[in-house]
């Protein structure tokens, strides 16, 4: 009788905390993946399968941690989010072994043939876009380019600054640009097409590994290093809006910037705020909800035993994983409202105007 009862709790608990879908996201001190975890629960509550969303704390062993315990509590798919492109690999493995189906989302997991999917945005068209739009608003020659990148362990890091490279190199090498702060880029800028050891070289001197403090202390390092033939008006690649947001204040407070524009990615409220102020420059706009909206879908299709139709694959290393591209668009101070505000993507009393 007790070992029947004993096998009536342990099935009760596993029913209770049992989920169909596992979502493992890299950091909850970044708003923009807070902002994920709310999109995938509200993409859900209507349906009948169960999730539950995990965060990383941008470390790959809590990461892994978390994957094992979604994987005790019976998931099927796992959309994950890696902190390290390469650490991870090992971490889906775990699961692929334990009939998981791997969904790398917004990230591409390297080095494995652990993924099933990649769901994610047009990466090397994000960085295109921040390079044509530093590049609309020259004029004349020899314009001071100051480049900075995310992190080494992130191969979106690698795919945003191909795609700006793309846009910025013909310009570098016919002086449009004068490249003020990294060395490595100055050896290759007759290049148009960069291995990834070269882009590595590059990603490594001008990393801010996306985190703020890192950038403004790189960027305040840039200036301090610069001469002011090196400023007046200026023009940042910056990868992402938290890394820009604090790009911006550190050329802000240098009195020898006239005038700068830097880009961004991710229409954070902050930077959107930054965005109507003037003191950010513009922001690529990733739809969350229309990344959140494709992975739940091809989740939902793979635990119904159906064969997703996908529109792109990108090689990880090891093999080509099949994708879903979700679309981008530029926001400026010009077209904020009717991207974000009339889209209901934000409310207009969310900001300052």
């Amino acid at each position: 009788m007790k070992k029947i009862l004993l096998a009536l709790l342990l099935l009760f608990t596993f029913s209770v905390f049992a989920a169909d879908i596992g979502i493992v996201l890299p950091t909850k001190d970044e708003p923009r993946w807070v902002q994920d975890e709310t999109r995938f629960k509200d993409a859900l509550k209507d349906t009948d399968y169960s999730v539950e969303v995990l965060f990383s704390q941008s470390s790959p062993a809590r990461e892994r941690e978390n994957v094992e315990a979604l994987i005790a509590k019976g998931i099927k798919v796992l959309i994950i989010c890696p902190h390290d492109a390469v650490a991870a690999a090992a971490t889906v493995e775990m699961a692929q072994k334990a009939g998981v189906k791997v969904i790398s989302y917004d990230r591409l997991i390297l080095n494995t043939n652990a993924v099933d999917y990649f769901v994610t945005f047009d990466s090397v068209e994000v960085g295109r876009a921040q390079g044509r739009f530093l590049l609309e608003n020259t004029y004349g020659a020899s314009n001071p380019l100051y480049i900075y990148a995310g992190a080494l362990s992130d191969n979106n890091s690698f795919l945003f600054f191909q795609g700006a490279w793309e846009v910025l190199q013909p310009r570098i090498a016919s002086g449009t640009f004068r490249l003020i702060n990294s060395s490595e880029a100055l050896k290759q800028k007759a290049k148009s097409t960069l291995t990834r050891e070269e882009m590595a070289g590059i990603i490594g001197q001008i990393t801010t590994n996306w985190d703020m403090t890192v950038a403004r202390s790189k960027a305040e390092d840039n200036l301090t290093r610069s001469k002011k033939t090196d400023k007046g008006t200026v023009f940042i690649l910056a990868p992402n809006d938290g890394t820009a947001r604090s790009i911006a204040d550190a050329f802000s407070k240098d009195r020898d910037i006239k005038q700068y524009y830097v880009t961004g990615q991710d229409a954070e409220k902050a930077s959107i705020q930054y965005v109507i102020d003037g003191r950010q420059s513009m922001s690529v706009f990733k739809d969350v909800r229309l990344l959140v909206k494709d992975s739940i879908n091809l989740a939902q299709m793979l635990l119904q035993g159906k064969t997703p139709t996908t529109t792109a694959s990108y090689s990880n290393g090891t093999k080509n994983v099949p994708a879903i591209q979700s679309e981008i668009q530029v926001v400026t101070k010009d077209n904020v409202k009717k991207v974000l505000i009339d889209s209901g993507y934000y409310k207009e009393s969310d900001f300052r105007w």
